[in-house]
């Protein structure tokens, strides 16, 4: 990993011991975990960046308009 970047993180103290215990588990270290979580937590945003740009020509509809048709169809 030379190419690694340092950062100072501050967690909660349960938290890094989860991590601790995860990390002697797993046989990896809290920076592997921290890094895999932090690849996840971005894939996440990639995919919901993409599913919002597929659906960005569907027409819109306001929240008064769908419940007030919620009703009228006797859902709510």
């Amino acid at each position: 990993m030379s190419d690694s970047k340092r950062a100072t993180v501050y967690l909660d103290p349960d938290l890094h011991r989860a991590l601790r215990l995860r990390a002697a588990e797993t046989d990896a270290t809290i920076s592997d975990l921290v890094n895999e979580a932090v690849r996840e937590a971005l894939a996440e945003d990639v995919d919901d960046l993409t599913a919002v740009a597929a659906r960005r020509r569907e027409p819109s509809r306001s929240f008064a308009s769908f419940v007030a048709d919620l009703r009228r169809r006797g859902k709510l």
